[in-house]
């Protein structure tokens, strides 16, 4: 065999590891985000946090000399004992109240479905919107309500074509823009949040998609971080029930006939 045809078998079998490399990475590789987890949502509140930290600049502080005639005595004061709160009774009172979306943290509201394209085999078509407003109620005790809207018209995923077929077939999003939740039952927290300890419970409410209402249970984790509250949940949806008929395109294989609404909320005091 000569040289130069040697060459050229390794040139090819190159050439053929690199395609089949490419074909992998562009064609068959899956992705799509993990789905949500407590853990990661709390870390990417501490990193934005941590961030927008890095880039402040601290501003020099001054102690200013009191005007002798505002310092009070204590023979002065006039202090009602029965209005002196303790450290918990303030904590308390720091978490009881209504709770709303904070701007500028990755909220948001999606889904997950299993699908198989013919040019690219099974993956998990992943989408999700930020456009979400949330409003939850807690009395220290229990939360009493919450209520979420999200726009799915803005639903986003890794390819604009399965994005605007979601606006005329599934979730039909140019008739239905909207999908909502409601607590329906009162969610009774087993221990006091406390910062950096996760919480979970379940939330009983109706949850509307398609213009069509069911009643849902969702497995939630939450977590006190600082002065936000960070909320993970999810649910798994069958498409029957709420009158969704899966997507078809030629390059779809097949749909599953259920899949997985999850969601990550971060809560701060309104």
């Amino acid at each position: 065999m000569t040289r130069t045809r040697i060459i050229a078998m390794g040139a090819a079998a190159a050439v053929l590891v690199a395609v089949g490399f490419g074909g992998w990475y562009f064609f068959i590789r899956d992705d799509s985000p993990p789905p949500v987890n407590l853990a990661d949502a709390v870390a990417s509140l501490t990193d934005s946090t941590a961030e927008s930290g890095d880039d402040a600049t601290p501003e020099p502080t001054t102690t200013a000399t009191p005007d002798p005639a505002t310092i009070v005595t204590p023979a002065d004061a006039s202090v009602d004992p029965t209005e002196t709160a303790t450290a918990d009774d303030a904590a308390e009172i720091g978490l009881a109240g209504t709770w709303t979306v904070a701007q500028g943290t990755d909220s948001f509201v999606g889904y997950r479905v299993a699908e198989e394209l013919s040019t690219i085999g099974v993956t998990t078509a992943v989408g999700r919107t930020s456009d979400v407003s949330a409003t939850l109620s807690f009395d220290g005790a229990t939360i009493t309500a919450v209520e979420v809207e999200a726009n799915l018209a803005a639903l986003t995923s890794d390819d604009d074509r399965r994005d605007r077929a979601l606006g005329q077939q599934a979730l039909e999003t140019n008739t239905f823009p909207t999908g909502t939740f409601s607590l329906t039952e009162p969610i009774t927290l087993e221990t006091e949040p406390v910062d950096g300890v996760p919480i979970a419970a379940t939330a009983v409410g109706d949850l509307t998609l398609h213009g069509v209402t069911r009643s849902v249970s969702i497995a939630l984790e939450g977590q006190l971080v600082g002065d936000q509250v960070v909320v993970i949940g999810s649910t798994e949806i069958v498409f029957a029930d709420f009158d969704i008929d899966p997507p078809s395109a030629i390059v779809v294989v097949s749909v599953a006939d259920e899949g997985t609404m999850e969601f990550q909320l971060v809560l701060e005091r309104a």
